[in-house]
């Protein structure tokens, strides 16, 4: 999706054609390690550590977090936190995109949503079933405040929440159907996956899984390797999701 096509307006610090905003968003839900950045609780320096991350359907990034880990400790005290993701490579580290994500981080006590980010984190981060269930673990939602974007050299913007989230207004069918959509597809269409990551999202070869859905796209992983595919229009329910997974498989056919 293009920001002509999502509405977006041409931002200064983004060189024209480039699709910051759809690439801010491809890295949000793409990638599953994040610096997290709190603030010291005794003396108010800023404190950056390593967290795994996933994101509810709205792109809300989710972390599960320890209450013995000095930044959940931080939280407690101050609940403004960030979440560098960033997409690594060969040659300079600062050619490659990254994004910011900046907010207030509040811990999840409700029964019910904690069992929906639970899925989502563990469909993401599969390892963290080990302890998600442990007595001091908790998850946690970002509330999103808003987002930075570095692509690399010229290419710098800031959005606003409501730009980097993905509105759910109207896709209620579509959220209560993923999880039987996942497993559809990770049981009967492999090779449709595999296809999506390799052929539209330029991702190696590998044992590609879908693990999860949301009005704007779709969310891969193989082994380690995780990725996003856009679709090619919102999908708010079933039957606009099967017909735009055929279309991309069509599509992703058609450019071997």
């Amino acid at each position: 999706m293009t920001e002509s096509e999502n509405g977006a307006r041409p931002l200064p610090g983004l060189p024209a054609g480039y699709d910051g905003l759809g690439e801010a968003k491809r890295l949000l839900r793409g990638v599953k390690v994040a610096a997290l950045g709190t603030i010291e609780r005794a003396g108010g320096f800023p404190l950056a550590t390593l967290t795994t991350i996933a994101t509810d359907h709205d792109g809300s990034p989710i972390l599960l977090m320890s209450q013995l880990s000095a930044h959940t400790k931080n939280l407690d005290a101050d609940p403004r936190a960030s979440v560098l993701l960033a997409q690594g490579g060969k040659g300079d580290p600062l050619a490659h995109p990254r994004v910011t994500i900046v907010g207030r981080a509040i811990k999840q006590t409700d029964p019910a949503i904690r069992e929906r980010l639970k899925a989502r984190f563990l469909r993401r981060n599969p390892k963290a079933a080990l302890y998600a269930d442990f007595g001091d673990f908790a998850f946690w939602r970002l509330a999103v405040e808003g987002a930075h974007l570095n692509g690399g050299f010229a290419k710098a913007a800031d959005f606003p929440a409501a730009d980097i989230l993905t509105s759910l207004d109207g896709a209620d069918d579509l959220i209560a159907a993923e999880e039987g959509a996942l497993e559809h597809m990770n049981a009967d269409h492999p090779e449709a996956l595999a296809l999506y990551a390799t052929r539209l999202a330029g991702e190696p070869a590998g044992r590609w899984r879908a693990t999860g859905l949301d009005p704007e796209g779709i969310d891969l992983a193989a082994g380690d390797m995780t990725t996003r595919v856009a679709f090619p229009r919102r999908v708010n329910g079933p039957a606009d999701l099967r017909a735009v997974l055929a279309e991309m498989a069509a599509t992703a056919r058609a450019n071997s």
